[in-house]
């Protein structure tokens, strides 16, 4: 018999984790369950594509009956089937995807195609409901855009990064300092350790948009520390991070903070890897308590990627009639749509 509630099956093979996840009414983990490929990825210095592809079909079957057995269910409890279906690796998405597709089509269950940004905004729906308007910021390895959210099921870009991530950037000028993929944590320990005393670039910070871009500063860090080394210089560590953070977290503000003037919200939601930097959150907080908004983090044990943000958009979304069939695809350069007079 089916539960009266809902109970969504999720998975997510976006990049380098592969999840799967029971979620309870949109708001309750079941069961979470993620499978870490850092290890194989960190003699590369970042992920490669089909590693992770690999390492995905060997893990997704182990992963779907640990969470099944952990939330103590059967798929004849289940309600409907999430899936992560961009934007990603195009080889991850698809062994994700048709994974979700076998169980959706073997028990007659619905299939439910969710964004992984949405997913990522929908992470802080376990410990608070989003209230609407809404205005979300997503950091992350290979995300960093700023998305409004005028109701429920509604997400327009206002601005996104027009070259590297921001995350990206983190673990490009990690590899120099010495320090292991993923570098964005030690980056941030580092920041707290250091002084502001390189002048960084802060690319794009006054331009009248809400665009970002970070390639100019990786650039300008990587040429500084060459340059030390050619001519024997030794460069303080915890400066050269504090200063690149510095920089990163003075545009993300400021282009969020205008983003706030122009699209006013009841909510400021950060989301994404990079939502765990504590540079980043102390600095919102300090912005956001001079504003009437709230501001929501994502639960730092849900900032990286996985499965129960999935299940929690995917709730919501099915709620809004969102349904896939067996042709879905991946599509690894989704987005969503931009909101009118912001893109070029």
């Amino acid at each position: 018999m089916k539960n009266e509630n809902s109970l969504i099956l999720s998975f997510e093979t976006s990049c380098d984790e592969t999840s799967v996840a029971v979620i309870k009414n949109g708001k309750e983990i079941l069961s979470n369950i993620v499978a870490t490929q850092i290890k194989s990825h960190q003699r590369f210095g970042g992920v490669v594509p089909e590693v992770a592809s690999r390492h995905h079909i060997e893990q997704i079957t182990i992963c779907l009956n640990d969470a099944l057995q952990k939330a103590g269910v059967t798929y004849s409890d289940l309600t409907g089937v999430a899936i992560t279906y961009g934007p990603g690796l195009v080889g991850s998405l698809l062994v994700g995807i048709t994974a979700a597709k076998v169980v959706a089509w073997a028990h007659q269950l619905p299939l439910i195609p969710v964004n992984h940004i949405a997913g990522h905004i929908y992470a802080t729906n376990f410990d608070h409901p989003i209230e609407f308007p809404a205005l979300a910021l997503v950091v992350s390895g290979g995300h960093t855009e700023l998305v409004w959210m005028p109701k429920e099921g509604e997400f327009k870009i206002i601005g996104e990064t027009r070259d590297d991530a921001a995350g990206e950037t983190y673990d490009k000028i990690g590899r120099v300092l010495g320090i292991n993929y993923p570098a964005g944590p030690q980056v941030d320990q580092m920041a707290h350790l250091g002084h502001d005393t390189f002048a960084f670039p802060r690319a794009m910070e006054k331009n009248d948009n809400f665009d970002f871009s970070f390639s100019g500063l990786k650039s300008a860090f990587i040429n500084t520390v060459h340059h030390a080394d050619q001519i024997n210089a030794t460069l303080d560590k915890n400066d050269l991070a504090t200063s690149f953070q510095q920089a990163v977290i003075d545009v993300l503000v400021s282009k969020a903070m205008r983003a706030l003037d122009k699209y006013p919200a009841k909510e400021f939601i950060l989301a994404g890897g990079v939502a765990a930097n504590r540079g980043l959150r102390e600095r919102l907080d300090q912005e956001l308590e001079k504003r009437d908004v709230e501001f929501v983090k994502a639960p730092l044990k849900l900032c990286g990627d996985n499965a129960a943000m999935i299940g929690a958009a995917a709730e919501m979304l099915q709620r809004h009639g969102a349904k896939a069939d067996m042709s879905l695809n991946a599509n690894p350069g989704l987005e969503f749509e931009w909101a009118e007079n912001e893109e070029e």
